[in-house]
């Protein structure tokens, strides 16, 4: 039975939104950048009403309650132990990364990713002088998997110091499996990688998949990785700015919380905290729980679509997240060009692959499922009508 409307019109204009007020009119569906057109949960607009009332609004700092709520969620839905003296919390995950990459790397060094990948790695890495190493994913019956021996091989070389996971995968649709992430760290470890884990989808999957995060392998993948999650992308909640750094091991925590502390990324704001425990409690997780069916809805009618109007542009198999990755190569059109053409002749605005990738992302699209039903379907039909045009 349904409880929450996700087909609710939420008129998001007006409100400085990135997704709907930076486009030049409204009347483009814009199917792009990754945030949710919902609501968030209604226990979560409870404690935020809650908090305003109060109407002071100084610094704050995290209570217990806070931790106490991350470690009962963890535990309870993906089976991951957290320890309260891993913690490192802060605004968000991209802060959380380059801080960890500055605090683990010298300028020079390398940092390994696997492309195509969420494209504020390539910055994070830039901006602290790494230099980046891919390894290009292999797209196999419309499903990415990895090049082991290219992973190895990357591994291998001395000047990689940091391996940056996105666990599930973000723009590939994979949730990986353990098998996969315990060959992935078993690598690591013995070619002394440290692994940084982006796992801030972990929340959205498909049926049929489960995401292991990482650390909960293994007491040796725990100590030689740092584990970043937040509620921000599962309950469209990304403006309040919270996210969590998981790092088992003493010496290493200390260096990120030092790095933490010299990207000035240290504080945190008083609705982002209570945002975070009403997220992670029984009424949170029923209003997910609902929105991931809602979620793979969409994504079922969407590739249905595209599949019977255009077979030779077939959609990767969505395993987590809300993104679909569109191979568009049968356009013979960059993806520059076909995203280009589709804002500008056809009125929806997606992600060329290219973002993620010069080469591994070349050939393809993304495009954001996470709003109501009526708007992906008709914005699917418009990406239709514009690649018939090619």
């Amino acid at each position: 039975m349904k409880t929450y409307d996700f087909d609710k019109i939420v008129d998001r204009s007006g409100t400085n939104c990135v997704k709907w007020d930076e486009m030049e009119s409204h009347d483009i569906i814009p199917l792009w950048v990754a945030d949710m057109d919902f609501e968030t949960a209604p226990c979560i607009l409870e404690v935020l009403r809650e908090r305003m009332q109060h109407g002071c609004f100084g610094y704050t700092f995290v209570p217990e309650s806070y931790y106490e709520a991350t470690i009962r969620w963890f535990e309870r839905r993906h089976h991951w132990s957290i320890a309260r003296s891993s913690f490192i919390y802060t605004s968000g995950v991209v802060p959380a990364i380059s801080a960890i990459i500055k605090a683990l790397t010298q300028p020079g060094d390398k940092v390994l990713v696997q492309t195509p990948v969420y494209n504020c790695f390539f910055s994070s890495i830039r901006n602290n002088g790494c230099i980046l190493a891919e390894n290009q994913l292999k797209m196999v019956h419309h499903r990415y998997e990895v090049d082991w021996e290219d992973f190895e091989a990357k591994c291998a070389d001395p000047a990689v110091k940091v391996f940056l996971l996105c666990n599930p995968h973000n723009p590939a649709g994979r949730v990986w499996t353990r098998e996969e992430l315990t060959r992935m760290g078993d690598i690591c470890l013995q070619h002394k990688v440290f692994v940084i884990s982006d796992e801030i989808h972990c929340e959205f999957t498909m049926p049929g998949h489960t995401y292991t995060p990482f650390a909960s392998i293994s007491e040796e993948f725990a100590t030689n990785s740092a584990v970043c999650v937040s509620p921000s992308k599962a309950f469209n909640i990304a403006g309040l700015q919270i996210a969590n750094i998981i790092v088992k091991d003493k010496e290493v925590r200390e260096k990120v919380d030092k790095a933490i502390n010299i990207n000035e990324v240290c504080d945190v704001n008083p609705f982002g905290v209570i945002a975070l425990q009403a997220a992670y409690s029984d009424e949170g997780e029923a209003w997910l729980d609902e929105l991931n069916q809602y979620i793979y809805g969409n994504y079922q009618m969407a590739k249905q679509m595209l599949e019977e109007s255009h077979p030779k542009c077939p959609v990767t198999e969505l395993e987590g997240t809300y993104l679909m990755w569109v191979n568009i190569a049968a356009t013979g059109k960059t993806s520059e060009e076909v995203a280009h053409h589709l804002l500008h002749h056809h009125k929806v605005r997606v992600n060329p692959g290219t973002m993620y990738g010069q080469t591994a992302g070349e050939g393809y699209i993304r495009i954001n499922l996470a709003t109501r039903r009526e708007l992906v379907e008709e914005g699917i039909l418009r990406i239709m009508c514009g690649l018939s045009s090619f």
